[in-house]
């Protein structure tokens, strides 16, 4: 087994919002903060990433199964309802990310849980600028046309960037080239959509620069 790592730098295009908690009420203060390190400073929870990232890809390959609105991801047990090449692409994909549902037999199959990614944080040059904003947000009563309940929501500001690291667990049986495409596919699906919340309201417009070395991902081999 090897593990290959994926890095490069996040940037936000739009005002970002991952949801945090203030366990101190303040008049006047932010009702919707976004999430923070213990230091004050945001950061981009490497589940956000990992999360949207499988979504998004298991929306493209048509392994979401809609049913009264709500959408359910196929898991390993429904491969055999796929067309051969979706059914490729959920194999990687199981591979992955893993099948917390699978069967006895198909945990064997497909193995471990393959990828890791690591919270984002604040690239250091990027510490002595403003950080984060605040934005009203109103649900608007649509025959009455006023405004609900204002609040305002905390954004990471345009502009922060932040680093990050996805590694790849690539067994002696896996296509290595298979595993990052994948990755990096699910990256650019982000970029295209969105991270984080209210994304149909313009927030979380990101995007992922890439480290290349000698245009391969970096090993690391103990």
């Amino acid at each position: 087994m090897e593990i290959v790592s994926i890095k490069g730098v996040v940037e936000v295009l739009t005002g970002l919002h991952i949801g945090g908690s203030d366990d101190i009420m303040k008049i006047g203060g932010i009702d919707n903060p976004v999430i923070k390190t213990s230091n004050g400073k945001p950061y981009i929870p490497g589940s956000s990433i990992k999360g949207k990232m499988r979504s998004l890809l298991e929306w493209k390959y048509g392994l979401v199964l809609t049913n009264g609105g709500k959408g359910k991801p196929f898991g390993s047990d429904r491969l055999d309802g796929l067309d051969d090449k979706k059914r490729e692409k959920a194999e990687i994909l199981i591979k992955l990310f893993g099948d917390s549902n699978a069967s006895a037999e198909d945990k064997l199959k497909f193995g471990i849980t393959r990828i890791s990614v690591s919270d984002c944080y604040l690239i250091s040059e990027q510490k002595n600028r403003e950080l984060t904003e605040a934005k009203y947000e109103n649900v608007i009563d649509r025959r009455s046309g006023t405004a609900l309940s204002p609040r305002q929501s905390e954004r990471v500001s345009a502009g922060a960037k932040f680093d990050f690291d996805i590694r790849i667990k690539v067994l002696d049986s896996d296509n290595e080239n298979e595993l990052t495409a994948m990755v990096r596919e699910g990256l650019n699906l982000i970029k295209q959509d969105y991270l984080g919340g209210s994304g149909s309201r313009g927030y979380g417009r990101v995007k992922f620069d890439i480290a290349e070395d000698n245009n391969a991902a970096t090993k690391n081999n103990d």
